[in-house]
């Protein structure tokens, strides 16, 4: 059983930025492929990005370049570095993890309970 769970979210103003965190429980993180995602009011949820087990990663193109995905193995945490936030970019985010290769595809195998970003203009 892997437990993930989420801090980091917040409000703040377009042009901010913020860092997402995601700690891992119950196995070691470099054994997973782990993901960020993140479902607005009214809309589905979507990849944001992902970091595979073998160390790459992959960016949704409304993000590219603001966004950076990183994991710590020694602190068993995924973090998402948020830059040059828009208010579009305001959604509930939640961390996912699998023991196969996700990508930005929504079939995580687990799931933590989210952490709100809030970007005002």
């Amino acid at each position: 059983q892997v437990q993930l769970v989420e801090s980091g979210g917040g409000s703040v103003q377009a042009g901010g930025s913020l860092r997402l965190s995601c700690a891992a429980f119950g196995y070691i993180p470099s054994s997973l492929s782990m993901g960020w995602f993140r479902q607005a009011p009214g809309k589905e949820r979507e990849g944001v990005a992902s970091y595979d087990r073998d160390g790459s990663t992959s960016y949704a193109d409304s993000v590219k370049g603001r966004f950076t995905i990183s994991k710590d193995n020694n602190k068993n945490t995924l973090y998402l570095h948020m830059n040059i936030l828009k208010p579009e970019d305001t959604a509930m985010y939640y961390c996912a993890a699998d023991f196969r290769a996700r990508r930005l595809e929504a079939n995580y195998a687990y799931w933590g309970q989210g952490t709100q970003v809030t970007v005002s203009s």
